[in-house]
């Protein structure tokens, strides 16, 4: 009851400050004040406002409640900001203080300020880890349970669902009333590409072009709607991954038109994009030209690029994150373009929030081609340079390539199959092999199933693959219905509306019913997997050992204790059989096994026959 009381109550607050504004109490004036409201009991004490006012750079301020000080007050290039440091001590109490802002003695703006005592156990949030199984899904593309939100006054683009490029309508109360979906699929955690504002004239649907960093996109719902999915969410013991953009910025923002400061974001004396090169941060002999056009060129035309070596921007950006993690009770963050932010920033951040969060998680996008690149980014004290990213989490963007290629190509010494061996075999450059997050697509590349030509034997044995190794798997909404998408048709294409996702869809995907055969098989392959690894902690974080491809077939094994999974992928266009003698070291001990895909049993040991192009996962028994 305390726990529904204290979000109640800041559900009332949020909804106060965002519907009305914090009104100042003279000339019927506006201010803004970031973040909206803080917590007493976080281990930082230090809390920064961002305060945007006509003038407010020209006042004085003072505040007057007990175990909240005044450490310094900024008045920066534009006179219509101020920022004030604060100092809240340990013993401060949850309650609302008055902000004066005065002239020559006399007050001219005032405003209130909410504390909020910290939720109990905050500070032992779990995140994610080895044990879950993400689902990554668009919110605009994946159900739309409230026409009404569609389109909203002072947005920009309205719903056209024609338009693959386009808002389609799809909202975070769609996704609510589909938990069951993702329960019933057996995924544990869902990533959801960004919720907050994009009010940008086109384009806006993805989420990336943030317009506002502490108001969730009207179009999508509200901030008590996101508050209310985490919720029912946790009670299906499903997690919420923010997805967070720390490099850049929709050029909509209320900042765009008055920055705080000419260094907010980084200039150049005309419109430079970045070369999208993050290998020059690890390239030894890489140019400051390359390095600098990488880090300070604009993402795109409509994303400015923020400067974080500027203090301000820096701790802005920390506290919203750690706003956001204490506000909604969030599972995990995703954090977009990773190497893109200055990594001393991304640094700090990553101790300034396990500071506060020690047990929490962060995977960063780290789309890079090679794994020593990828690798440099994960909390590592051995690269080369001595730089430790502290992030725990990585993508694996090179495996995820690998898995592209190998049931494509003929298989060969580095090809086919020994293509995901290959990969696997340059784990010693990661901290921690269990933590990385493997994927077959996601919403910025072609959808696995066109990769994989539309093969469903391909798909099948490519999920086989996701789910059966080391770290944790990530599905891309679509995976399990075998869903087409390409890049060069434009990335709307990729990013499909789920099937039955909105009123009058020919075909409801969410219901077996509403599925093809073919999508059914593919579907209850996933699910079967998916299970599978949620009651088996040897596929979550037993130990892997593989063996060298012999003729297009791929043997590993994961083992914890007496527990061992045996998985085979047959990358032939033929029936293999094969002897097991050679595998004796992880099958010592072990007297058959059960084949959970075709549900079979093995009475001995000796030999195995694997169909053309399938798989085998086999639950070794003593």
């Amino acid at each position: 009851m305390k726990t529904r009381n204290y979000r109640n109550g800041l559900l009332l607050a949020v909804m106060l400050l965002f519907t009305f504004g914090l009104q100042a109490q003279k000339n019927d004036a506006q201010l803004k004040i970031e973040p909206p409201f803080w917590w007493t009991g976080m281990q930082n004490k230090s809390l920064q406002l961002m305060v945007y006012g006509e003038n407010i750079g020209e006042t004085r301020v003072t505040i007057d409640y007990p175990g909240v000080q005044i450490k310094r007050v900024s008045a920066v290039e534009n006179p219509d900001y101020v920022f004030i440091d604060l100092q809240i001590s340990a013993e401060t109490a949850a309650g609302a203080f008055e902000i004066l802002f005065s002239q020559n003695g006399k007050t001219v703006f005032s405003t209130s300020y909410n504390l909020f005592q910290r939720r109990e156990g905050s500070a032992n949030r779990q995140g994610f880890d080895q044990s879950d199984a993400i689902y990554l899904l668009m919110p605009d593309r994946f159900a739309n349970a409230d026409p009404n939100n569609d389109d909203m006054p002072g947005m920009l683009e309205k719903a056209n669902r024609k338009n693959p490029d386009g808002r389609h309508g799809g909202d975070l109360q769609g996704i609510t009333e589909r938990l069951d979906y993702f329960t019933e699929l057996g995924v544990t955690a869902l990533w959801l590409n960004p919720v907050l504002e994009n009010n940008m004239p086109a384009y806006s649907y993805h989420g990336y072009a943030i317009t506002d960093f502490y108001k969730v996109d009207p179009r999508l719902g509200s901030n008590e709607t996101y508050l209310e999915l985490v919720q029912k969410a946790r009670e299906k013991d499903i997690k919420i991954i923010m997805d967070m953009v720390f490099n850049h910025y929709g050029t909509g923002h209320w900042w765009t038109k008055s920055l705080p400061m000419s260094d907010w974001v980084n200039e150049w004396p005309e419109f430079t994009r970045s070369n999208y090169r993050g290998g020059t941060i690890t390239d030894p002999y890489a140019s400051d030209f390359d390095k600098d056009k990488m880090l300070r060129g604009w993402f795109d035309k409509t994303m400015a690029d923020l400067n974080q070596h500027n203090p301000f921007v820096a701790n802005y950006l920390i506290q919203n994150s750690i706003w956001w993690v204490e506000y909604a009770d969030l599972g995990g963050i995703r954090m977009d373009t990773y190497p893109y932010s200055y990594q001393s920033f991304m640094k700090d951040w990553m101790q300034r929030l396990r500071a506060e969060y020690p047990n929490f998680s962060v995977v960063g996008e780290v789309w890079l081609n090679e794994a020593p690149q990828v690798a440099y980014w994960h909390k590592n004290e051995h690269n080369f340079d001595g730089f430790d990213s502290d992030l725990n989490y990585v993508m694996d963007f090179p495996l995820k390539f690998a898995i592209g290629r190998a049931f494509n190509e003929d298989n060969g010494w580095s090809s086919g199959v020994a293509a995901l061996y290959e990969s696997l075999s340059l784990d010693f450059l990661y901290g921690n092999t269990n933590h990385i997050v493997n994927f077959l697509d996601n919403h910025d590349m072609d959808r696995i199933a066109t990769t994989l030509k539309g093969d469903l034997r391909k798909q099948k044995m490519a999920a086989t693959f996701l789910l059966t190794i080391r770290g944790l798997p990530q599905v891309y909404y679509g995976n399990e219905l075998g869903t087409p998408g390409e890049e060069h048709k434009g990335h709307g294409q990729m990013r499909n509306d789920f099937p039955g996702g909105w009123e009058g869809d020919t075909h409801n995907a969410f219901e077996a019913g509403g599925r093809t055969p073919e999508q059914n098989e593919l579907w209850n392959h996933f699910s079967m997997l998916l299970h599978f690894r949620k009651k088996n902690e040897v596929l979550q974080s037993g130990k892997l050992t593989h063996y060298i491809p012999e003729d297009g077939v791929y043997v590993y094994f994961r083992h914890l204790k007496d527990e061992a999974i045996m998985v085979i992928l047959n990358n032939n266009s033929e029936e293999k059989t094969i002897r097991l003698d050679r595998f004796e070291e992880n099958l010592n001990g072990f007297k058959s096994g059960t084949d959970i895909l075709h549900r079979s049993w093995f009475e001995t040991l000796d030999k195995i026959t694997i169909p053309a192009m399938d798989s085998r996962v086999i639950e070794l028994k003593h």
